[in-house]
């Protein structure tokens, strides 16, 4: 498979349930922490609705009627700079080690810095490697603490790019 096997296109209100079940299945494979982390989110069952707000979006991979995965962007919580923030990139199986992360990746950091932001952040684990690979080539630096409060706390490494 190749990228161009998949659609990338912005979420639909009838994709909240297959998102948030392509996610939550994601964080089990990877043994993710059901608390603190995107698991227990409770935005995760309305993701539509979260990102249908002025500066932000949300992208759904998506490949004959199904979903593999998605990422956003969207003002950074609990913060008072300019700084969005990458949410929930996860994909499924399927859909990685063929480019599509890379291809996400820029489609998401064109709109943010289309929508004004200065900086982009996000947070992430230790054992997500490959997750972390692709941050630090698409110019992520790692951070000494956390900026705003996502309610993420479970999540112990932040990373921080200049848009």
């Amino acid at each position: 498979m190749t990228p161009n096997d998949f659609l990338i296109r912005e979420i639909r209100p009838e994709d909240n349930p297959k998102i948030a079940e392509a996610i939550r299945a994601i964080l089990i494979e990877f043994g993710v922490p059901k608390v603190g982390t995107a698991y227990a989110d409770k935005l995760l069952d309305t993701l539509f609705e979260t990102y249908n707000i002025k500066s932000a979006v949300y992208f759904i991979i998506e490949k004959e009627g199904e979903i593999f995965g998605g990422a956003g962007i969207k003002q950074l919580d609990n913060y008072d700079g300019n700084v969005c923030e990458l949410q929930k990139m996860y994909f499924l199986p399927e859909a990685r080690g063929i480019g599509l992360g890379s291809k996400m990746m820029n489609i998401c950091l064109k709109k943010a810095k289309q929508f004004g932001f200065d900086k982009c952040y996000l947070e992430t684990l230790p054992y997500m490697q490959d997750a972390r690979k692709l941050y630090k080539k698409a110019g992520f630096k790692n951070l000494e603490s956390r900026m705003g409060n996502t309610g993420h706390y479970s999540c112990n490494l932040w990373m921080l790019k200049d848009l």
